[in-house]
Parts: C-alpha cells; structure tokens; sequence
C-alpha cells in the first residue's frame, strides 16, 4: 500500500524536478532525496519496470551501460535510464521517479541503471535487477572503496537472490560473487600475440579464494585479470559462456562465440578494457534476447562517448584526450600501460586530481604508491607534465618510477598545461583528466590548436 506519505514524497519530486528543469539546473539527484526524506522506503513502495538491467562494478560500468542503452535504442526500445545522473541513492530514486505517472504506476517496462557498488546495500533491498552485469571489482577511491574484497563483500551480501547475473570469468574477485545465483559469465582468450604478465604492483588474488594456498596463474592480462587455478583444491578460473575468441587488430573487429555459436562485432575502442566493456554488453543483451544479428547491426554504430575519449590531428600532432580516473590506481595503470604501448614519441599531461580533492584536498595518496607510474619511464616518452593540487606528489612518485627529473614539468592550474607542452618533441600529446575534470580537455585542445596555428604562421 502507498499511503498519503508515498504519495506526498512523489508530489514533491515531480514538482522539484519541473522547478530545477526551468531554472536550468541538473536535477538528477536532488528530486529522490526529497522524496526519500518524506517517505524514507520510498523506493519499496513505488511502482517499477517489469525487466531491470542494472550494471555495476569499478571500471567501465558508465561505457557498458551508455553501450547497452544505445543498443537497446537502436533496437526500438525506450529504456528508463540513469545515463545523465547519479549512480547512487538519489540518483535511482529520481530516474524511476521520472518513470511513474501522478498515481506512482510506472510508464516504462525496462529501465537500465549504472548502480555504485557501495551503494548496494541501500538499492537492492528496494530494486531488484532482473539482469546484474558487474564488470570488474578493483582497488577504487580509498576513502570510499578501500580493498576490492571489501566492496566484494557488500555487494555479496546485498545482491537480490533472483538477479541473474552476467560477470567477468576473467575477474577472480568478482566472478565468485553471489554463489547461489544464476549466472552466465563473459572472457577474453588469450590471444596469440598478446603481451601478457605486465609487471604491475597490485596483484589482489595471489591465493586461492577457497584454501588459501597460492594460485597459479594459466595466463595474467593485467593485475588480478587472466585464467588461475588451484593445484591443492582445484579450484580455477569459470569458463566463459560469451568469450572473445579474436582481437583483429588490422581490422578492428572482434570475433565471439556467444553460447557457442560465433559472431564476428566491431571493435568499440582500441583497449583490452573497452573489449571486455563490449563483451559484457553483448553478453547482458544476449541474456536480454537480442539475436546476434540485431546486436552486430547495432554494434557498428557504437562510438565512444567523446568525454571519455577523443582523439584528433591537429597539424602534424595527434592530440588524445583520454579520462585516467583519479584515485583509481587500476584504471590510471591500463591508461599509462597503453601510452606506453603506442607508437612514436609522446608527451603526457596528467590532469588527474578530481575536484574533490582540489577544493577539501585530502591527506591519502596512497593510491598514487598502488598506480604503475613505472609505465611512463620509457624513452618513447619525452615529457611528462603534471598539474593540479597534487603535482608535486605526482613528481616524486614520477621520479621513483625512474623518470628523469629532467623530462617532468609542474604546473599549478591544468588550463596552463597545454602551454608547457614542447611540441618539438613529440608525436603525440596525451592530456589525461579525471572523470570530474572533463571541461580541462577541451580547454587543453583549443590551447594546442592556437598555438599549432600560431608555429605554423610563424613557418
């Protein structure tokens, strides 16, 4: 039963919803805080989507779920979802407030929700995902997440006992989770040119989750990501259900054997992370009961959101804008490994504090000791530029990676970045920004293309 309070909450929200759309301001939050507020089990009395495809973990669930919500679009259907809001709390409160009529029935049959891992034990009492893709679990924000095992545990403890979930078998932390539920799981194999075992510092499943004893890794992508087994219990790695058989490349294309039966797909993104963000899209959709016909039809016109990548030739410099998300040592790694990896000479900025730190800083920069700066100290990289708050941290962690001191630069503003940039000396210029600092690309873009314009004026 709703009640005069449910009831009075949603009235509320709706009208705070109307009020912040004519003032021009993002209401993407604060509406399900106000209904929450009046009536605090607000979600559990509303009225919602007969299917639910909820996608959650460390890295890459706002890429998936952007992934799945233009697929389902393409495919002529009308998702609720939270793409333009708030992952935790009041940012579902509000998106399936904006799904409901005056008389709180819902108006949608499908809703897709980005879901904050910590969140979950707040959400899931009240939202119950038919679907639950978790990406990755990852060392995140220590002053949120801390360890991997411990955002495992509460999203172990919370998941909904009827969510069928769709995980990554290349996870060993996540792939165990919710051991009695249904699940289908998702991989890439290793492919036959793959550099594999990357020396990287953080390594979160060195023993066997079932007896403690030590793993042994069949193959290591990057940090905990690969194939293990046990050789005392027996314990090893799933196999996956939906596995990327082919990476080509030359063509950029991917093949998949989805249950089996092989699908060949565009590749979305150059990465290994942006595969695997792929790949547990496909895999959900398929769950869902997309063909694979109607998933490669609408695959090929999947781009990346251009605020998390973008690149573009400006003269003869190819300038990439990249978001490296800060206080995430895992997600900054995979970022300097594949600078590393790409060709000619190449200077970095680092824009990484977000705006978090730079206005309540805080004390806790052991994330910068857990990041592999030891990627950046290759001879392919001429410069490396740091900005903001923490630059100078971002120096000494630099020089304890081996970088020559010579090559690195600090500038206090990140719109003064671009200005230090030697552009005799690279190829390539990386600016990479945290998620809450995006308007800092296109600043260092325009810098770059007046003083590109300026050089050749000059010439």
């Amino acid at each position: 039963m709703k009640g005069i309070r449910f009831f009075a909450a949603l009235y509320v929200a709706k009208l705070a919803t109307v009020a912040l759309s004519v003032m021009h301001r993002n209401g993407t939050h604060m509406p399900g805080v106000l209904a929450m507020k009046i009536c605090p089990d607000f979600l559990g009395r509303m009225d919602k989507p007969k299917t639910i495809i909820g996608i959650t973990g460390t890295n890459g669930k706002t890429t998936t779920a952007n992934m799945i919500n233009d697929i389902l679009a393409d495919n002529g259907y009308s998702p609720v979802n939270n793409r333009a809001g708030s992952n935790i709390l009041g940012g579902v409160a509000t998106t399936l407030i904006s799904a409901v009529n005056l008389r709180g029935k819902t108006v949608k049959d499908l809703a897709v929700l980005e879901l904050d891992e910590r969140s979950s034990r707040l959400i899931y009492p009240y939202v119950h995902p038919t679907y639950l893709l978790c990406t990755n679990l990852f060392r995140d924000s220590y002053k949120r997440n801390a360890h991997s095992e411990f955002i495992f545990d509460i999203l172990d403890k919370h998941i909904p006992k009827q969510t069928k979930l769709v995980l990554n078998a290349d996870d060993l932390v996540s792939a165990r989770l919710a051991k009695d539920n249904d699940r289908v799981y998702f991989g890439i194999e290793k492919q036959d040119n793959e550099v594999l075992n990357e020396n990287t510092i953080i390594i979160d499943t060195p023993l066997c989750p079932e007896c403690g004893s030590r793993l042994e890794y069949d193959f290591r992508r990057y940090h905990h990501i690969g194939s293990a087994h046990c050789t005392k219990c027996g314990f090893r790695s799933p196999k996956a259900d939906y596995d990327v058989t082919k990476v080509n490349e030359s063509t950029g294309r991917i093949t998949m054997s989805l249950k089996g039966k092989q699908a060949d797909f565009k590749a979305v993104g150059t990465s290994v992370t942006d595969t695997y963000n792929l790949a547990g899209a496909i895999a959900v959709l398929s769950e869902f009961g997309l063909s694979a016909e109607q998933l490669k039809k609408s695959v090929e016109k999947l781009e990346i959101v251009k605020s998390r990548y973008d690149e573009e030739k400006i003269g003869d410099k190819q300038v990439i804008m990249s978001v490296a998300k800060g206080q995430n040592p895992v997600a900054c790694s995979r970022v300097f490994s594949s600078i590393k990896n790409h060709t000619g000479k190449k200077a970095v900025v680092l824009m990484l504090d977000d705006l978090g730190d730079a206005e309540e800083t805080s004390e806790n920069t052991a994330w910068i000791y857990d990041t592999d700066f030891e990627f950046l100290n290759d001879d392919s990289i001429t410069q490396v530029i740091c900005s903001g708050v923490r630059r100078t941290d971002y120096k000494v962690r630099l020089l304890l990676a081996g970088v020559p001191e010579e090559k690195i630069t600090c500038v206090e503003k990140e719109s003064d970045a671009a200005n230090e940039v030697d552009l005799d000396k690279a190829d390539t210029i990386f600016f990479l920004y945290d998620v809450y600092t995006t308007s800092y690309a296109a600043i260092s873009k325009n810098t770059i293309s007046d003083r590109m314009a300026e050089r050749g004026a000059k010439q």
